[in-house]
């Protein structure tokens, strides 16, 4: 079966039968084809294929849906479902998908899968003003609203591969962007580069890159940034190799003046954030980190020379 964006743009696809159980040896592919920038999304609505009580988990085996995408010019597997559980939403990393339907067995119980399709080009973003002049990009501006939500490309289903997003923050002059994510699951490990084949998030107070800021990936607890400038970018890239669930984020502009506690986290792959405002030991912290300072300056007369922030334009 081919699915066309020429043709339609949504629409539903379901197991052979579906509603009724699917039979033995079934087997069916459905293709989607798109254009430019589409992407397809799939969300299950419904998702009962047969697997045996003492199967294995995996779902080579067994009766399956199996996901393909285009990555350099050839069709890779990405993922293969099976059981009664609800896969999350899936989407392409271009303007291809291919779904495999395989029964093996037939069973009086087992339904089958029904879900939507789109052919979309907002990477299941749904909120800020996308920037049409990039391949992803979206923009939020304080004049249009003071504070909302972002998220990564097709959330909270797991990201699209080989894929790169653009958040632009543009406050007014004197007004700082503070953000906080409640959710962060990138795929990657330290120093989340390319090296360790990480998918990272960055941020910067420039279009360039920004030294200020470490790239961000793996399992994270909650956690706040906050920018220098008015403007501020977040960029999320995706490699080809894995996946996660990405990252649900709000956005706030406030004034210079505003005194917030911006918490990181000690490293990307800390497992918490600490404060230490708000520790017992924040006035001992704050009076020795001061009496140091007086001591460093006094022994070092005419050489102390104040530290850069170093930016790579």
């Amino acid at each position: 079966m081919v699915f066309n964006s020429d043709t339609t743009k949504s629409g539903v696809v379901t197991s052979p039968g579906y509603p009724n159980p699917y039979s033995a040896r079934t087997r069916c592919r459905y293709d989607f084809q798109g254009r430019g920038k589409e992407r397809i999304q799939i969300i299950f609505q419904v998702f009962d294929v047969y697997r045996p009580p003492e199967g294995t988990k995996e779902c080579e085996s067994t009766d399956s849906l199996v996901a393909y995408v285009q990555i350099d010019g050839k069709m890779e597997k990405i993922d293969s479902f099976c059981g009664e559980s609800a896969p999350r939403p899936l989407m392409s990393n271009g303007p291809r998908l291919l779904l495999e339907f395989r029964g093996l067995t037939a069973s009086r119980h087992a339904r089958g899968f029904k879900a939507t399709y789109s052919f979309l080009e907002n990477f299941g973003i749904t909120t800020g003003k996308q920037e049409l002049s990039y391949p992803c990009a979206f923009v939020y501006n304080s004049n249009e609203t003071m504070n909302g939500t972002f998220t990564s490309p097709n959330y909270p289903g797991y990201y699209p591969r080989d894929t790169e997003c653009h958040y632009f923050f543009n406050g007014q002059p004197k007004e700082r962007v503070h953000l906080h994510f409640h959710y962060f699951d990138v795929e990657g490990v330290l120093p989340c580069d390319s090296v360790s084949a990480s998918d990272y998030v960055d941020f910067s107070n420039y279009l360039s890159r920004d030294r200020k800021y470490s790239r961000h990936c793996g399992q994270l607890t909650e956690f706040d940034v906050e920018s220098d400038r008015s403007f501020f970018r977040v960029t999320f890239k995706s490699n080809d190799r894995l996946d996660g669930t990405g990252f649900n984020a709000s956005y706030q502009f406030v004034s210079e003046e505003d005194n917030y506690t911006v918490k990181t986290p000690l490293s990307s792959s800390a497992a918490a954030a600490i404060d230490y405002s708000t520790t017992p030991q924040a006035g001992y912290y704050c009076c020795f980190s001061s009496l140091m300072t007086l001591v460093l300056l006094s022994l070092l007369p005419g050489q102390f020379q104040p530290m850069t922030n170093e930016i790579a334009y």
